[in-house]
């Protein structure tokens, strides 16, 4: 059997490859990641080291912070811009279909105590509130999706709108006819109103309404993180500032003193940008979406209490479940001198605005239909039935709740697109009050990187 002797070569001859395992082998390279981090321990423990340490990260502290910065700042502006452009006109349009609807039933009752053909301007106030329902609903359904909730409201109105519809044309028609169970089907398209449209109409409008709420406090919210970042970036510079000072006994460095001046006025300019927007936020919340708000419920109130009042006529003598909630009604709107309940608040809200005179008239205007409600009441109550509906229905009664009523439903009107007016311009302040500053943040924040490395690298100059 021969065996092989390896032989040591001469001196300085090559040394043969390691065995797998050995030194210079698999293991001698998983060893080197190991080795270049001791290398930079080692480096960091000298001078020229532990600048260009401090440099690298002031220069990467600078970028993280300058881009949080200006995430935080067009995030700002983009839920502003979507305030006005989007979430308040949705707001709206669900408020529309809960007005329209309230409206159209209130006019539907109304025109059935007229005597002989039903006045045009009634059948064609009724027309154009379900045609402005129908387009409202439209456009909120364009914003349902991913928000069950709300599409189940939307497909709710979307089905039984026709049904009420369809209730009110046969209603017409056999009271055209002089039938007397035209009243039936009016009380039955009402009932449905009542206990599925409106509710449904109500749910949907108080979605889009918090939707709104929310995103306004998401615009007022304050961005900590990228304040957290800005701050420990000022901070570093100064103590990168006093470090080298302490080493150089150089009072100024150019770069880093340009660096932190950049950092000062990214936090001034974002602190004091800030703090406007999110005052004319909260300003355009209170004096605006929810002035207007609390002014849609008292309309709302009012026209279905105005349904109430004459469904209680169409009724003749079983109408005592409608003046129940017209008194209910009436209750949260204002009282029976119309200064409580949601007049009352508006008032509160629009005290010393643009809107505190149309609210005071809708006050005065409130009283005066309460009074003429108890005079219509007295007289049907007496058995003078035709008076009674003439209070009622003629607006060319000085002192008819007819003539009332619209003084009431002209200064809601009038005082919500005073409130509606009033969220825009204060949001739109608050949007000119963020302009420029995502992209100036993320300049100053390149400013202040550049301005750390070209400081640090002036030191770095001296040790070469």
């Amino acid at each position: 059997m021969t065996s092989t002797v390896t032989r040591p070569g001469p001196p300085g001859s090559p040394e043969p490859p390691s065995a797998p395992g050995g030194r210079g082998g698999i293991a001698g390279l998983l060893e080197l990641p190991g080795n270049g981090i001791r290398a930079i321990i080692r480096s960091a423990a000298t001078t020229p080291g532990r600048l260009s340490v401090i440099a690298i990260g002031l220069v990467l502290l600078s970028l993280v912070a300058g881009l949080f910065g200006t995430l935080a700042a067009q995030d700002k502006k983009d839920t502003i811009n979507g305030l006005i452009d989007h979430r308040e006109p949705l707001a709206a349009a669900a408020q529309q279909v809960y007005r329209a609807l309230s409206d159209a039933d209130a006019t539907a009752a109304s025109s059935f105590l007229s005597i002989g053909t039903e006045p045009l301007a009634m059948r064609q106030r009724y027309e154009r509130d379900i045609a402005e329902a129908g387009a409202a609903l439209a456009k909120a359904a364009s914003d349902s999706s991913g928000v069950d909730e709300a599409a189940e409201r939307i497909n709710t109105l979307g089905r039984e709108i026709p049904v009420y519809t369809g209730l009110i044309e046969t209603a017409r028609t056999y009271n055209r006819q002089g039938f007397p169970v035209g009243a039936s089907y009016l009380r039955e398209a009402s009932e449905l109103m009542r206990a599925k449209i409106l509710p449904a109409a109500q749910d949907l409008y108080r979605i889009d309404t918090d939707r709104l709420a929310a995103e306004q406090d998401d615009a007022t919210g304050f961005p900590w993180l990228a304040t957290a970042l800005v701050l420990a970036l000022l901070a570093a510079l100064i103590v990168t500032q006093v470090h080298l000072t302490r080493k150089t006994n150089r009072l100024l460095n150019v770069g880093l003193v340009v660096a932190t001046v950049s950092v000062v006025v990214a936090l001034l300019w974002g602190a004091v940008a800030l703090i406007v927007q999110s005052s004319l936020v909260g300003s355009g919340e209170e004096d605006g979406s929810h002035q207007v708000d609390v002014l849609v419920r008292a309309r709302i109130a009012a026209l279905q209490a105005r349904a109430d009042e004459t469904l209680t006529l169409v009724a003749r003598g079983d109408g005592a479940a409608y003046e129940k909630d017209f008194i209910d009604l009436a209750g949260q709107l204002g009282g029976t001198d119309g200064q409580g309940g949601l007049l009352g608040e508006a008032r509160g809200l629009a005290a010393g605005g643009a809107a505190a005179d149309k609210v005071d008239a809708a006050i005065q205007a409130a009283s005066a239909w309460f009074k003429a409600h108890g005079q219509v009441r007295k007289q049907d109550d007496d058995g003078s039935y035709q008076d009674a509906v003439d209070t009622a229905i003629r607006d060319d009664k000085p002192d008819g709740a007819a003539k009332a009523f619209l003084r009431l439903d002209e200064n809601l009107v009038a005082a919500i697109n005073v409130g509606r007016q009033e969220f825009l311009d204060d949001t739109r302040g608050a949007e000119r009050a963020l302009t420029l500053l995502a992209p100036g943040i993320a300049v100053l924040a390149l400013i202040a990187a550049a301005g750390s490395a070209l400081g640090i690298r002036e030191r770095l100059r001296e040790y070469r």
